[in-house]
């Protein structure tokens, strides 16, 4: 009998200690938020009916970890792609919803493996204007034009560097200006989202897209190191979960879900956003 008693004495002792650590590891953080790239359908673009809300593939994949994890992920419009990664880097943010794995990102945030989308980026001339084009020495002696703080993978980024003149702007919509007013001689962006841009421009029929890509690289859920949530319970979750849903094809399923619905919102009539 007094075993019994000891033992329960014990258990109930070993619950008020481990448990509210247990619960606080768990629930440390339960809403977090996270930002992107907004001029990047069907990956990521800003709400019409709420512009200051991201949706899109990115933003639903992030929503479907949220779900799986118990937690709320709130993906919000910071600004244009660089001030979106200067949040993340300062903590203001958490997460960025989608970025390519360069090490001066590494120095500021933790990515989670594996990349649950492979984008290739591109060279966009404008028709009538084009150039020969194989490799990365063809772009030399050229004036290029590109998101200020965009990336391009490790190697495209030390190459360009050393080798190339590119002409940073704050939005896609200013790159593409550039390059029809013969101010630039090329534009590097992704593929799908560069083209998904130019039709909303109705730019498709003047633009073209020389190959081969420039780089592919993988897209990855980054979370920064001066995030008040980021622990370690939190980036293992993270990564078990997404390598569970790329394995299940999810991604992919989003994104051609994505594909329709910024199609689908290009057809529609222009409204007034919700204040």
């Amino acid at each position: 009998m007094l075993e019994r008693r000891l033992l329960k004495s014990v258990l109930i002792f070993l619950g008020v200690v481990l448990l509210p650590g247990l619960s606080a590891a768990a629930g440390k953080c339960e809403r977090l938020v996270a930002t992107g790239n907004p001029e990047y359908p069907p990956y990521l673009w800003r709400d019409p009916q709420n512009p200051q809300q991201l949706i899109g593939a990115n933003a639903d994949l992030l929503k479907h970890l949220a779900k799986e994890l118990d937690l709320v992920i709130d993906v919000i419009y910071t600004g244009p792609w660089s001030r979106a990664q200067d949040e993340v880097r300062t903590g203001r943010v958490d997460l960025i919803a989608g970025a390519f794995l360069t090490l001066p990102r590494l120095e500021a945030m933790d990515y989670v493996h594996p990349a649950f989308f492979f984008t290739p980026s591109v060279v966009w001339v404008r028709k009538g204007a084009e150039f020969p084009y194989a490799s990365w020495a063809d772009l030399h002696d050229r004036t290029g034009g590109t998101l200020v703080n965009n990336s391009f993978g490790q190697l495209f980024d030390a190459y360009a560097k050393a080798n190339l003149t590119l002409e940073g702007v704050s939005s896609l919509t200013q790159a593409f200006q550039k390059l029809m007013l013969g101010r630039t001689d090329y534009v590097l962006y992704e593929r799908f989202p560069g083209l998904a841009l130019a039709e909303t421009l109705s730019l498709e029929d003047d633009l073209l897209v020389l190959d081969p890509p420039i780089s592919s690289e993988g897209l990855y859920l980054t979370l920064s190191h001066n995030s008040a949530c980021n622990d370690s319970w939190l980036r293992g979750q993270l990564a078990i979960k997404m390598t569970e849903l790329v394995a299940a094809g999810l991604p992919d399923t989003l994104l051609q879900r994505n594909l329709l619905r910024w199609k689908e919102q290009q057809l529609q009539p222009a409204s007034v956003p919700n204040p």
